[in-house]
């Protein structure tokens, strides 16, 4: 069940749904997924960010019996979890994170203070502009999240080499019309020069909503929750 809750960040308030399986929690606290949804899911209501993926991953974890918490905030309309544009063949990391993104994070800092989490444990998922949103993030808090899967974003390539060392798979559909499969591509290609070993999954038959079968994934959470921040005893 996702309850839904308001954070106060410095920049004003952000609604978001939170996850917490039932039962105890492992002795080092239950992992933390963020999940970042797309354009179309934007706005107040506090429930229109459950619409795509973010079910299937909670209903996935409760197949497998993963126990893990999912936050799931909510981007204002009218604002981006990264502010570029989507149909740009490449962009450049803005100096500074929107202010959702930046909200988002604080949240996630909050939560794993409020709710003892494992720090070592911290993923991020997210669909198209949150597939932008993933990559914006770990690129600015590289040694924050312990994997990262985008799916039909996009990301600054020439910041590749500051997250080619972080558990990373990538999908796409490759008749995506939104979002060109080339930003995957290239950051993927990007990501490997940089000594990364990213994992990609393109799907020949799909367009832009490739999400659900992403999500679907049998292998996506098993994986996911198998990596642990490798830098230092935790998280910073």
């Amino acid at each position: 069940m996702f309850v839904p809750r308001i954070f106060v960040g410095p920049a004003g308030p952000l609604p978001y749904r939170l996850h917490v399986p039932p039962g105890p929690a492992p002795p080092d606290g239950l992992p933390l997924l963020l999940f970042l949804h797309g354009a179309g899911e934007r706005g107040q209501d506090n429930m229109a960010q459950l619409r795509h993926g973010v079910q299937r991953l909670a209903e996935g974890l409760a197949l497998r019996r993963l126990p893990c918490a999912i936050v799931a905030p909510q981007c204002p309309a009218g604002q981006r979890w990264v502010e570029v544009p989507w149909e740009a063949k490449v962009h450049r990391q803005p100096p500074v994170p929107s202010m959702p993104l930046a909200t988002a994070l604080l949240l996630v800092d909050a939560l794993t203070t409020e709710l003892g989490l494992d720090v070592r444990r911290c993923y991020l998922v997210g669909l198209s502009m949150g597939g932008y949103g993933v990559w914006d993030a770990v690129m600015r808090r590289p040694d924050r999240f312990a994997a990262a899967v985008p799916i039909c974003g996009g990301g600054d390539v020439s910041r590749a080499a500051a997250i080619a060392r972080l558990p990373q798979w990538i999908f796409h559909g490759a008749l995506d019309e939104v979002v060109p499969v080339s930003r995957s591509r290239e950051m993927v290609a990007a990501l490997r020069a940089a000594g990364g070993a990213p994992r990609y999954s393109e799907y020949p038959d799909e367009g832009h909503a490739c999400w659900e079968r992403a999500c679907g994934e049998p292998d996506l959470l098993p994986w996911l929750l198998s990596q642990r921040c490798g830098a230092g005893p935790a998280c910073i």
